[in-house]
């Protein structure tokens, strides 16, 4: 007799594949993405593709510089762009990508193109790096663990790297960025005496440096199910 897998096993194997591969579901026995939607469109709308993973967005600010740094978390994109410049360095975040008119008028601001607009709305992006001349944009996978569900969650983080500003997308709140923040306030390290290229390297530095941690996790839960599986090979 095949060995079959108990119901727990194939529900955590299925939110597993979505979380690798994107949101999905089924529909008469054919795997549906969300990128349907933009189906017949033309190239350059802005439309938001991917899971709304949280109700309102965040935005935070630091401006920094050799002499200090200043973290402002405005209520408005309005409110955020308002901020007058008085460090060399500005790094913008934003938590939340569904809130489609913030993403269009960062890219309003910025000079940031229509195109490079709709890759940060569309969640399901393959990792890469396009260079536009005034803005370089980057787009990777960030990996955490939900300790409450037992499972690893993965989002998409894109960023734009300008000449004196970087600015950060991500599909929800919480990060892997909190050293990054504690160095700027705290002018430990290089951070605060580099321009924007740097901030740029540690951000994907500490995005990458995670995928060991998730690594480890994955090793451990493998020894515990190569345990289970010699205890109970059904």
């Amino acid at each position: 007799m095949k060995p079959r897998l108990r119901t727990g096993k194939v529900a955590e194997t299925r939110t597993f594949f979505k979380s690798l591969y994107g949101v999905f579901h089924m529909e008469n026995g054919r795997l549906i993405t969300t990128r349907t939607k933009k189906a017949g469109l033309p190239p350059g709308t802005l439309m938001h593709v991917g899971e709304r993973r949280v109700e309102e967005a965040l935005i935070t600010r630091f401006d920094y510089g050799p002499d200090g740094a200043l973290e402002t978390v405005p209520a408005t994109i309005e409110e955020c762009l308002a901020i007058k410049r008085g460090f060399p360095v500005t790094w913008i975040n934003v938590d939340g990508l569904h809130q489609v008119d913030i993403i269009e008028k960062i890219g309003t601001f910025y000079a940031v193109d229509a195109l490079s607009q709709e890759d940060i709305l569309t969640a399901e992006q393959r990792p890469k790096m396009e260079d536009y001349g005034n803005y370089i944009l980057i787009i990777l996978k960030m990996l955490s663990f939900e300790a409450d569900q037992d499972r690893v969650k993965t989002e998409q983080v894109s960023l734009i790297l300008g000449a004196d500003f970087v600015i950060s997308f991500q599909e929800s709140r919480g990060d892997v960025f909190g050293t990054i923040r504690k160095r700027l306030l705290s002018g430990k390290g290089r951070i605060r005496k580099k321009g924007s290229d740097y901030l740029a390297y540690a951000l994907l530095d500490a995005i990458v440096d995670n995928y060991f941690v998730m690594l480890e996790r994955f090793g451990e839960r493998l020894e515990e199910l190569e345990e289970e599986l010699a205890n109970n090979p059904r």
